[in-house]
């Protein structure tokens, strides 16, 4: 919106407007889905603040190489790539820029476009190879001066080159930030894979073995093993102990014995065992004769055994083979992982970093250290280069030591996090070794279904019953609560829900406060001593319910927490809720398709619905994610000269180089300001400019297989509630009976900002819009305006909340047991 500048906008523009700075662009190393959504921000973002920006096609070879591979960018230049894969500048690598002769070349090419600010997105190869260029850069100028091709007044002007790094690698190697661009694409791409393969795998009851990619990093293997409730994955950092072949064959064998048609060994293209022992799939493929039914292995490319010795997924199929006889097949998934489209969370991100990265530059003086921007939570930081490349490599030198231990918390809070889980998860102690608690826990799920929420009950279930608790399942919500429709859930009975959408269990939106004395009937009947609800704001509404009855009936005075999962995202306590991301995927896959729909004919402006009742985070996120030149939303009002306007605004972009335009509005945005009358209203103006088409995409973005996020979310934001409900069971255990009545009792578990936190949710009244179902401060909003920026509208943009230079160490002993970030 077209806004006076509050005083930090003004401070903002008088800063950066027109400030003359050049700024210069490069995508280097290995591809990444994601890294044409970082430069789009970048030019954009760099022209919108005064500067001039320029591709370096071809990496630092380009920049080497000099002439037609460095070019000024225009606005126009970085139209639709958003959604393309790869990098449309190009990527190289280039020994001339090792050598000193090189990076003097490098240099004379940059100061003649007067170049002294990089933007460089790549591995950490390539950052490191962008510092050792700005620490040689003074030097490089003196002989340039003395060769002759450059004086010392452009030396002096241009004295000092400024780095900033964004990380694009689908491995997610580089220490210092939670994930990389195109991680979350790659997982992507792994999990449609898992998901093809396990409907093949379940007729012919077969196993498999699938090889990802990962030589020095198995966050690939380890994360799609969550996300497919793998039975065995091998990694680099935390190799097998001794005698893992016959543990591997024999949970493989249990899980056959006990009805499982589907396994799954996820092997990591380096692993080796802790002794140098190499583990190849070839011993996989005799095992299939001794069993009817399927396993998949997956296969982390760079996974070792306990002795150092490559782990192979041929080695593994021959193992299973041998031992099992089952009939196996190995999967290599090679460079799809780094094709296809970029998942929504990668443009975000990419964005995200692409304009964090612009504002680093130009606040940058002769003393900032070169940067990475990376991902801390929901935060975009600035870190220093070199310590993230010192941590990567120290992670490396664990790992020749074989400190495994060590090389699993150098990767940081989420990876350790993610391994924890998974083993909790994914092997199920004997029952001779089976804690008991003789403690009784009820999981349901209440409100509208989302992706995501099986994989949340699923590991609900799993953790309760690794920490001895009877687990019991509540289907159809509260509804079956009242009715009775109880039943026990066992460790089996959930198996390969992870990747299932909607709810298995069943879900309503009857809230209890009318049917309490029915509810705590049931409690009583089946001994229940704690509550797990995973639902939306019906959830919250009923927790707060059950914990307002607690006054009248002692039989909710137990530990009850909550989950949150909805695509709206609308649960007050909580950033991210499980299925949004699904949903936005959906959304944007959407939107790709409709705007592709409209290639090669004439200019046209889609008018598209989304859901999420009055919270406008669906379209808001979307639309940074496809494009969008506006979205409309509940929460920022508008009115019919915002709506003129930004006919206005679509109409000038129409009659230039623009072919197509896209405008969201979230369902509940405004009464009178209806998807008709906007469709309408845009198609009466732009007649003789554009045509107008309207779609409402409806509850296609409720249904679906959930993403790899919303699987790994729910995953382990259900593994934490199960904790801490454990915890609360032992705290208020007295006298042969669980009496809990304090507030900080009932809890719901959200993410804020960067990390978990279990908040009452008689506290979190207070920051809710009861009347609007959603929170009263929402934390997207401050994104907004990149979607207006980037969309080329002149705008205010706030830095405030810019990223600042944090320290790799200090971000590695935060505490990982609050850590959630996939």
């Amino acid at each position: 919106m077209e806004e006076d500048a509050s005083q930090s906008d003004k401070k903002l523009l008088e800063n950066f407007s027109g400030s003359g700075k050049a700024i210069g662009v490069l995508t280097s190393g290995g591809d990444a889905q994601g890294m044409n959504a970082a430069v789009r921000a970048v030019v954009r973002m760099g022209i919108y603040a005064g500067s001039k920006v320029y591709f370096i096609h071809e990496g630092y070879q380009g920049m080497v190489d000099g002439g037609q591979h460095i070019v000024e960018a225009k606005w126009q230049d970085v139209s639709s790539i958003l959604q393309v894969g790869g990098t449309v500048i190009g990527s190289a690598r280039c020994k001339e820029f090792r050598t000193r002769e090189g990076r003097k070349q490098a240099a004379y090419n940059l100061v003649t476009h007067g170049i002294s600010n990089l933007c460089v997105i790549g591995g950490d190869g390539s950052l490191t190879g962008a510092n050792l260029f700005r620490e040689d850069w003074k030097g490089l100028l003196q002989e340039l001066i003395s060769d002759g091709k450059i004086d010392t007044g452009t030396a002096e002007k241009y004295n000092h080159l400024n780095i900033v790094g964004m990380v694009g690698s689908i491995d997610n190697d580089f220490c210092g930030t939670d994930m990389t661009i195109g991680t979350d694409s790659a997982l992507h791409r792994i999990i449609e894979v898992v998901d093809a393969i396990m409907t093949t795998a379940q007729s012919h009851q077969r196993t498999f073995v699938l090889e990802v990619m990962g030589r020095h990093c198995g966050y690939l293997a380890l994360v799609s093993a969550l996300a497919c409730g793998a039975d065995w994955v091998f990694i680099p950092e935390s190799p097998p102990g001794d005698g893992w072949e016959d543990q591997m064959c024999q949970k493989l064998s249990e899980n056959r014995s006990q009805g499982t048609r589907v396994n799954i060994i996820i092997v990591a293209e380096g692993a080796i065992d802790r002794k140098g022992k190499a583990i190849s799939s070839s011993i996989v493929k005799d095992n299939r004769a001794r069993m009817k039914r399927l396993n998949i292995i997956i296969v982390s490319e760079g996974a070792i055994d306990c002795n150092n010795k490559p782990i192979t997924s041929n080695l593994i199929k021959d193992l299973v083979v041998k031992r099992l006889g089952f009939d196996t097949r190995v999967t290599i998934l090679g460079h799809v992982q780094r094709g296809g489209t970029p998942s929504a969370f990668d443009r975000i991100l990419a964005s995200r970093m692409g304009v964090e990265a612009v504002l680093a530059l130009l606040e940058a003086s002769v003393t900032t250290p070169a940067c990475v921007v990376s991902l801390f939570g929901n935060q975009a930081i600035r870190v220093p280069l070199m310590e993230c490349v010192q941590m990567t490599q120290e992670v490396q030198k664990a790992m020749d030591e074989k400190k495994f231990d060590e090389a699993v918390k150098l990767r940081g809070r989420s990876f350790e996090n993610n391994l924890n889980i998974y083993k909790s998860l994914s092997h199920r102690k004997p029952d001779g070794e089976q804690p008991s608690s003789n403690f009784t826990v009820a999981v349901l799920n209440v409100g509208a279904p989302a992706a995501g929420m099986n994989a949340a009950v699923r590991s609900a279930v799993r953790t309760g019953i690794s920490q001895g608790h009877k687990m019991l399942a509540v289907t159809d919500g509260f509804d079956g609560f009242i009715k009775g429709q109880i039943k026990e859930i066992k460790w089996g009975d959930v198996g390969g829900w992870v990747g299932q959408g909607g709810s298995l269990l069943g879900t309503k939106r009857t809230l209890p406060a009318k049917d309490a004395e029915a509810i705590a009937e049931q409690i009583r009947l089946r001994n229940i001593n704690a509550i797990m609800l995973v639902g939306g704001f019906e959830a919250y509404l009923g927790l707060l319910e059950l914990s307002t009855a607690r006054t009248t009936y002692d039989e909710f005075c137990i530990p009850m927490v909550m989950v949150p999962a909805t695509v709206s995202n609308n649960v007050p306590g909580s950033d991210f809720s499980i299925g949004a991301d699904t949903a936005l995927n959906a959304i944007t896959d959407t939107c790709d398709r409709i705007k592709q729909s409209a290639s090669g004919t004439k200019r046209r402006v889609f008018i598209i619905e989304t859901m999420g009742g009055y919270c406008g985070y669906l379209a808001s996120m979307s639309g940074l994610s496809a494009g969008a030149d506006v979205a409309y939303i509940f929460e920022e009002k508008f009115d019919i000269r915002e709506l003129q306007s930004n006919v206005e605004h679509l109409t000038g972009k129409m009659k230039t180089t623009v072919q197509r335009g896209l405008v969201l509005r979230n369902e509940n945005c405004s009464e009178n300001y209806t998807t008709d009358f906007i469709y309408q209203l845009y198609s009466e103006e732009g007649k003789g400019v554009f045509d107008c088409r309207k779609n409402v995409l409806g509850h296609m973005q409720q249904g679906g297989s959930p993403s790899p996020f919303d699987r790994n979310f729910g995953t382990k934001i259900a593994a934490k509630a199960m904790q801490w409900i454990s915890r609360k069971l032992k705290e208020t255990y007295r006298e042969g009976r669980v009496f809990a009545n304090s507030p900080d009792s009932a809890c719901l578990l959200g993410m804020r900002r960067r990390t978990l936190v279990y908040q009452p949710v008689a506290e979190l009244k207070d920051e809710t819009d009861f009347q609007h179902r959603i929170p009263k401060e929402q934390w997207w909003l401050k994104l907004r305006p990149l979607m207006k920026i980037l969309a080329k509208y002149k705008i205010s943009y706030d830095v405030s909340d810019a990223g600042q230079m944090e320290h790799v160490p200090r971000l590695h002993t935060q505490d990982s047991q609050q850590s959630i970030t996939i």
